[in-house]
């Protein structure tokens, strides 16, 4: 008899439901049996607990009476106290927090009471005490031996949740919307972990794999110039990264220094954008913001760093954050020991990498370690737990960032197998999301998406020995550091300067030293680099600059690690600086790109657009980058690096659901981070959900 495809479906139904089963039993004889050596341990220890009588007892006798003093404190706490704590409900947080130790103590007691031999005894402190321990030990191990069990860390999150949902509102009908940010995650990345099937969520939602159907379609989308989280979340949360240059940038107006992971800073960006685009935020309607640099406008929000910088109050307190997942215990173990396994993880890594002598690299010692643990493990674990809070709650829109995939890459390498193993970790996180939509009191449409990609590359200073505030210091004619001097590249600026200047010979001992009216201000951005002159209060023009320091511009345009310089022009405006003399104004990059063209489409626009800003750099430097293999070099000590032109940095990808309209019209490109802004606006109104206006006065005006 043949069975049919309904035969073959049912049988790996149950297949997979006795699977379960006997996991669960498995775990449940593991406890049982943990929590009776306690009992035995400490009943060797604590001397007012015992488990023979005065007469003694054999080894076989005290064992079996701890094993059944284990497993009835077990069946008590799992049947009694669910009981217990709901008769306690009005009794006040702190006098609850009291009673807990004494009434698990009483049902020790209890368990060891109902042995009919009662040879178990204990004083009444003492079995506080104890029931205290095997309570954590019984959930240390439960979670120990669950830490790789999705279904049970799924049911947990539900048990979480359930208490909320329960005690909301009702939920609309209408579909809600899941917006997940795999940070740092480029387009042919990603399609790449798809065809060697590190990501079969994601495979299976393009219809790739035998008799799988496509319900999603994947989007390439171009960022900004400044191809980095703070410009493009704060563009599409917002619809708005107006004046956002790079990561970093010196104000001169506030004489500061704006860092966009900078709680401060985050602040004062997310409030700029507000009055640019004129309404709160993507999130503004029933939203929820998880793990992100901004808040989106929403009213929940969780490790917003925006928010970090103010006193917290119940406009801004969540329940979804740090506190609230690590209150269960068993949470807090799965984490804790995941955090321990990815720290023991990179150190084996990073040091086959070393010893491997693996080029590129970069350092990865210090407190690395711990700080890649905590965005693998710990923001993942939290941020999971906080959007399935918010679907199993109903919520209409939630945006959420996982940043692993960004942490890891930067310091491994894009294309790297550390970096392919997170992706990994990040599809089985998409799963487990995409599981609990299903048991979500309404509907959800989940789009998976990415601010910007990550390009390969060793850093500028480990290919020519020095870094690039070391070039424009030598341009400028400052002192430099000896290792500096010492390099070709610091020789030739040197060298720049004295005929500049013309000064013929260098005396021996003696250096030319210019009058100094200020030391420039040198910050990179992952391949994107901006020299400010802080004594100045104006964006400086190329004349002015070719006045003070007369072999500045072309020292860094002719140096071969730098692929352009945008300036501001008093003749033409604004200019694009190349090497062997290249000056192009921005009004004719379209018809002659000059050292733009290796950049590709589209990088014309995006220097035009910086040029625009207010506080753009006096001199904005971007990377040599080679399209042949897509590298560039970093100005920080990345070997992949995002935050300027050229590469996979600059090209992320959007992957919604095939019910929603298409992003953009066939033949048309997707282009900057407002644009992304304003195709999620559109899909939340098709959702029927209540939105922001589709444009304003201030976004008209921005």
């Amino acid at each position: 008899m043949v069975a049919t495809g309904r035969d073959v479906r049912w049988r790996g139904v149950r297949g997979v439901r006795w699977r379960r089963v006997a996991s669960q039993m498995g775990r449940s004889v593991a406890v049982w049996a943990v929590s009776t050596l306690t009992l035995l341990v400490l009943a060797g220890i604590l001397p007012d607990f015992r488990l023979r009588s005065a007469d003694g007892d054999s080894a076989t006798d005290i064992a079996v009476k701890a094993a059944f003093g284990a497993g009835a404190f077990g069946v008590l706490s799992a049947v009694v106290w669910p009981l217990l704590v709901r008769l306690l409900l009005l009794v006040p947080a702190l006098v609850l927090g009291t009673l807990v130790f004494f009434l698990n103590g009483a049902l020790l007691l209890l368990a060891l009471r109902l042995d009919p031999g009662e040879r178990g005894t204990a004083a009444p402190e003492t079995a506080v005490v104890v029931a205290a321990v095997m309570s954590a030990v019984a959930s240390a191990t439960g979670a120990a031996l669950a830490v790789r069990d999705d279904d049970a860390y799924r049911r947990r999150l539900y048990r979480l949740s359930d208490r909320r949902r329960r005690s909301g509102p009702p939920c609309p009908s209408s579909p809600g919307t899941v917006f997940l940010q795999l940070d740092g995650v480029g387009h042919d990345v990603l399609l790449d972990a798809v065809g060697k099937g590190l990501m079969p969520t994601v495979a299976r939602r393009l219809g790739i794999g035998d008799g799988a159907r496509a319900t999603h379609r994947l989007t390439p989308w171009r960022t900004d110039w400044s191809s980095q989280t703070g410009a493009s979340q704060l563009g599409i949360l917002h619809g708005s990264n107006h004046d956002v240059p790079a990561f970093r940038w010196y104000e001169k107006d506030t004489r500061e220094v704006v860092v966009c992971n900078r709680p401060t800073s985050a602040a004062e960006l997310q409030r700029r954008a507000v009055g640019y685009a004129g309404h709160g935020g993507l999130l503004a309607v029933d939203g929820a913001s998880r793990g992100n640099l901004f808040s989106g406008g929403a009213g929940q929000q969780a490790l917003v760093l925006s928010i970090a910088a103010r006193r917290r109050s119940r406009e801004n307190r969540s329940r979804a954050g740090y506190f609230a997942y690590f209150s269960d215990p068993a949470n807090a173990v799965r984490t804790a020991l995941s955090f321990v396994a990815e720290v023991g993880r990179e150190i084996g890594q990073s040091t086959r990498a070393r010893l491997g002598k693996q080029r590129p690299r970069v350092s990865r010692g210090g407190l690395y370690p711990l700080v890649r643990a905590f965005a693998t493990v710990v923001e993942r674990d939290v941020v999971v737990a906080a959007v399935t809070g918010d679907m199993l709650a109903g919520r209409t829109a939630v945006y959420a960032d996982l940043v692993a995939y960004d942490e890891v890459a930067h310091h491994s390498g894009p294309a790297s197998r550390d970096a392919r193993k997170v992706l990994e970790r990040l599809d089985r996180s998409l799963a487990l999301i995409e599981n609990v939509a299903e048991h979500a009191p309404r509907p959800y449409r989940i789009v998976v998406l990415s601010d910007h990609g990550q390009s390969p590359g060793e850093t500028f200073r480990s290919r020519y020995g020095l870094t690039l505030g070391d070039l424009v210091r030598a341009g400028c004619g400052l002192p430099v550091p000896r290792r500096a001097e010492r390099t070709r590249s610091g020789a030739e600026a040197r060298a720049a300067v004295r005929a500049a200047l013309r000064i013929p010979v260098e005396e021996s001992g003696e250096r030319h030293r210019p009058t100094r009216r200020s030391e420039p201000i040198v910050l990179a951005s992952g391949n994107l680099g901006l020299v400010s002159f802080p004594d100045v209060s104006h964006r400086m023009s190329k004349e002015e600059i070719d006045a003070r320091h007369p072999a500045l511009l072309p020292t860094l345009a002719n140096h071969p690690g730098i692929g352009f310089l945008l300036v501001r022009s008093e003749e033409h405006g604004g200019v694009v600086l190349g090497a062997y003399g290249a000056e192009i104004p921005l009004a004719d990059l379209d018809d002659n790109p000059g050292p733009l063209a290796p950049f590709g489409p589209g990088a014309a626009d995006a220097v035009r657009r910086t040029h625009s800003f207010p506080h753009t750099a006096d001199i904005m430097v971007n990377s040599f980058h080679d399209p042949a293999d897509g590298e560039v070099l970093a100005f920080e000590e990345q070997i992949g690096s995002h935050g300027g032109l050229g590469g996979e940095q600059g090209k992320p990808f959007l992957l919604s659901p095939l019910g929603f309209s298409p992003p953009v019209d066939e033949g048309e490109e997707l282009v900057g981070a407002e644009h992304v802004h304003r195709v999620l606006r559109r899909w939340m109104r098709e959702s029927d959900g209540p939105q922001v206006p589709l444009e304003s006065s201030g976004e008209r005006a921005a």
